[in-house]
C-alpha cells in the first residue's frame, strides 16, 4: 500500500504542519511519498516518516507520468490548486482526497470540508489537515510536527557557534515573518529592544535568525540588541540544529517558530496582530507558549496589508519576558 501527499501550497509552517498527516497515513500505508515545492522539500526531507520527497519542478505531463508510474493506492492533496488537484487524477491514482467547494473538487473521489472555511477559528491547522487523513480512516494521537536534523547539520551548527564566538547558553530571536512586501516598514528597532531585554534577563548571547532576504532587518535587530545575526548564513536544517541547542527561541508567528518547537526547543511564539489566530497557528511541541495580541488593531489590518505594524512597535517587552520566564520555569519543574 502506497500513498502520495501533494503539499504544494503555503510556506514553511504550512508544510511542516502537514507532517502529522504523514504520520496518520503511515498507519495504513507503509510507503508515503510527498510531492512539494523546492521550499517544501527543505522541510519535508526532515520527516523520517516519508520514504521519498519529490519536487514539483517539471511540466505537468512529466509529473503526471511519474505519479502514474509510482503505483499509488491513494493521494491526499492538502491545499489544492487546479494543478495539484489534476495531477493525481491524470496520474490514475484510484483514491483521491481533497477539498470540497472548489471548481475542481470533482477531481477528488473523497471531498473534505475545511473547518476554517465553515467559520471555525480555533481548531489547530494540524487537526484540519488530519481531517484529510480521516477520510481514509487514518489518524494519529500525536499531532506534533516532525523535523529531525542530521549529524551534518548539527556539526555545522557547532561550527557556526565557534566561528562567531557564541558560547552556550544562548537565545535565538527570529524577528521576521515570511511576508516580503512588508520588509521596508517592519519595526526592527522595537524588536532590537526585545532582543537586548532577552539577553539581559537571562545573561545569554543573542542570535538573530532570518533568511538572506531578511538580513538587513536581522542585522539592525542584532546591532540594537548587541547580538549576532546569522541571517542568510544557515540552512533550515542548521537553524533547527541551533534551535535544539538554544536555551529558548522567541519568534514572530513564522515557519521558524514551528521548526523550533518541532526540534524540542522551548519556543515562545509572538502573535502581535489581532488577525493572527494563535489558536490555529500556535507552535506545537513539548515546551511552547504564546503571547497573544493586545494592541487594538483596526479591523481591516492583516499581515499582508498592515501599513505600519504599530502592534509590534508597541510590543510589551516585559510581557514577553515574563511569559518566557513561565515557560522556562515549567521546563525546570519538569526536569
Amino acid at each position: 500500500m502506497k500513498a502520495l501527499v501533494v503539499c504544494t501550497g503555503g510556506g514553511i509552517g504550512d508544510v511542516l504542519l502537514a507532517t502529522p498527516l504523514v504520520a496518520a497515513l503511515r498507519s495504513r500505508y507503509p510507503e508515503v511519498v510527498a510531492l512539494t515545492t523546492p521550499l517544501g522539500r527543505e522541510v519535508l526531507t526532515h520527516d523520517p516518516a516519508l520514504c521519498e520527497v519529490w519536487t514539483d519542478a517539471v511540466d505537468f505531463p512529466a509529473q503526471a507520468a511519474r505519479i502514474a508510474a509510482g503505483g499509488f493506492d491513494a493521494a491526499v492533496v492538502t491545499w489544492a490548486s487546479l494543478r495539484a488537484a489534476a495531477l493525481p487524477y491524470v496520474g490514475r491514482v484510484p483514491v483521491r482526497v481533497g477539498q470540497s467547494r472548489r471548481l475542481y473538487s470533482g477531481l477528488f473521489t473523497q471531498r473534505v470540508d475545511v473547518r476554517s472555511e465553515r467559520g471555525d477559528r480555533t481548531t489547530h491547522w494540524t487537526q484540519i489537515l488530519l481531517d484529510f487523513g480521516r477520510a481514509l480512516d487514518c489518524d494519529t494521537a500525536d499531532a506534533t510536527p516532525q523535523f529531525v536534523v542530521d549529524d551534518g547539520e548539527r556539526l555545522r551548527a557547532a561550527e557556526l557557534l565557534v566561528e562567531n564566538g557564541i558560547a552556550e547558553p544562548y537565545i535565538i530571536l527570529h524577528p521576521t515573518r515570511g511576508i516580503a512586501a512588508v520588509r521596508q516598514r517592519w519595526p526592527a528597532e522595537r524588536l532590537g529592544e526585545l532582543g537586548r531585554a532577552l539577553g539581559t534577563a537571562y545573561g545569554c548571547r543573542l542570535i538573530v535568525s532570518g533568511t538572506r532576504d531578511d538580513a538587513a532587518i536581522a542585522d539592525r535587530v542584532a546591532e540594537r540588541a548587541r547580538g549576532v545575526s546569522l541571517a542568510g548564513r544557515t540552512s533550515l536544517g542548521v537553524l533547527g540544529a541551533l534551535a535544539a541547542r538554544a536555551r529558548a527561541v522567541v519568534a514572530m508567528d513564522s515557519g521558524v517558530m514551528h521548526v523550533a518547537a518541532a526540534v524540542g526547543a522551548p519556543t515562545l511564539g509572538i502573535f502581535a496582530l489581532q488577525s493572527d489566530e494563535p489558536d490555529r497557528w500556535r507552535p506545537l511541541g513539548r515546551r511552547t507558549a504564546i503571547v497573544r495580541a493586545t494592541y487594538p488593531c483596526p479591523p481591516k489590518h492583516r499581515k499582508e496589508t498592515c501599513p505600519d505594524f504599530a502592534c509590534i512597535a508597541d510590543l510589551d517587552i516585559q510581557r514577553v519576558v515574563a511569559t518566557l520566564d513561565g515557560l522556562l520555569a515549567e521546563r525546570i519543574g519538569a526536569s
